[in-house]
């Protein structure tokens, strides 16, 4: 059995309820839904989530891992929510906010305009900082690649849009 899948979910503060292969999550920060594989058996007993293979093949196996992983991770998302943070380097790089867009000024000849998804919520704190939240971890995780594939660092000066705690290796530049 999958080392991830052995080891239970504790579910805290969400409400958990199974129905067939849907997994409904329920907390403070919103309603998550986890369709898992018909390979995979959940039990719940006293606010404790156990996931179980049900037969021996490695498939099985690695389903369990990963259906285990997906739904800590819906749980951790209803109770408190995801975050990620985006830099923007680079002289006269801005991004601001206005309503469900995001305007992003990154040196091309025209501004780019992304249309926020529904269940993300993005603030500018600076002109230069964009904060992305959510309780999809997987939403949050695209919406910031998706961002920053705009205008990713080029490996010279180290400019672009880059996550907050991303290091950025730069590359000598050519001697005469």
């Amino acid at each position: 059995m999958s080392r991830v899948a052995k080891s239970p979910i504790n579910i805290g503060d969400a409400n958990v309820t199974l129905d067939g292969q849907v997994v409904v999550v329920k907390g403070k920060q919103g309603v998550l839904n986890y369709q898992f594989d018909k390979r995979v058996k959940l039990t719940l007993q006293d606010k404790i989530l156990q996931v179980e293979p049900l037969d021996d093949s490695n498939e099985a196996d690695a389903l369990a891992g990963t259906t285990r992983a997906n739904v800590a991770n819906a749980i951790i998302g209803v109770g408190e929510g995801f975050k990620k943070v985006l830099q923007l380097v680079g002289v006269g790089y801005r991004a601001n906010v206005q309503g469900q867009k995001i305007n992003l000024t990154l040196g091309f000849s025209h501004p780019v305009v992304y249309d926020i998804p529904v269940g993300i919520t993005i603030t500018t704190p600076t002109q230069t900082e964009i904060v992305i939240q959510g309780s999809d971890k997987q939403l949050v995780g695209q919406v910031a690649a998706e961002i920053r594939r705009y205008r990713p660092p080029e490996p010279y000066k180290g400019k672009g849009v880059r996550y907050a705690d991303e290091r950025i290796k730069l590359k000598e530049t050519k001697k005469k």
